[in-house]
């Protein structure tokens, strides 16, 4: 293990690290960071290993990597938690699993909150789904916050960007099925949504819900009913309830189809 000690804000090798805290450095290196030791619990290899000052560092690495040691002043500039393990980790972007997308898709409609795109990323990784389309305007998936909020499942998914121009011929030429979650009067119970060959489950902006051009587009709409006093559901947990019901309906189906 080499170990290279960093302590001056002019050093060229911090001042890269403290870019990707910026999207635009993120997408323009295609590096992002993840905070916490659980990071090296996963497969996924990081480009660069750091660690605050007096942190051991033997509890990090494999043989032949090299961690950058940060003086406890240059690591709370880059460190995004209140009461930091002391290790932060940078990844390359994770390569598409299989370039072709799959017959179940999941758009996110302009998700603001890095917390709840990351529940969702962690959620669809629990059931088994593995592309997400992230209409422009949508949070970064390599915001800290959604990287944090994954669990890990940040390595596990195909992440898509499409504006509009884009996303509405894809759906269209590929055949899908495109489903919206809306508080519409023509909106259906979510249990009774209709499943086909191809689906593609629309969730919306946490404030505006989807947007008027998507909702024109979509095949059905399906709504999970409120029984008590609450005006809404957060997304991360409207996606929770509807895509669990969606792949015990896909099960069905396939299972019709294919005898």
């Amino acid at each position: 293990m080499a170990s290279r000690i960093i302590e001056s804000k002019t050093n060229s090798f911090f001042k890269k690290i403290k870019k990707l805290q910026k999207r635009k450095y993120r997408e323009q290196d295609k590096l992002f960071i993840a905070e916490g030791r659980k990071f090296l619990q996963f497969s996924y290899r990081p480009k660069y290993i750091i660690c605050a000052e007096g942190y051991d560092k033997e509890l990090l690495v494999k043989e032949g990597e090299i961690v950058y040691t940060f003086s406890k002043t240059l690591f709370k500039e880059i460190s995004s938690q209140e009461n930091s393990q002391g290790v932060i980790l940078v990844y390359e972007y994770p390569k598409l699993i299989e370039e072709k997308l799959s017959d179940d898709l999941v758009i996110l409609d302009q998700i603001q909150d890095p917390g709840n795109l990351g529940t969702i990323i962690r959620l669809l990784d629990a059931v088994g789904l593995k592309d997400i389309i992230l209409v422009k305007g949508t949070v970064d998936v390599y915001n800290e916050k959604t990287v944090r909020s994954s669990m890990g499942s940040i390595f596990n998914m195909n992440y898509h960007y499409m504006d509009y121009d884009e996303l509405f011929p894809f759906l269209e030429t590929q055949n899908y099925n495109i489903i919206s979650t809306a508080l519409a009067e023509d909106s259906v119970d979510y249990t009774q949504m209709t499943i086909k060959e191809k689906n593609a489950i629309i969730f919306g902006n946490e404030g505006n819900g989807i947007s008027k051009e998507l909702l024109q587009k979509s095949d059905e709409k399906i709504i999970i009913p409120i029984y008590g006093s609450a005006e809404s559901l957060n997304v991360g947990v409207a996606t929770g309830i509807v895509m669990y019901k969606y792949i015990e309906l896909k099960r069905k189906w396939n299972g019709k189809n294919n005898n």
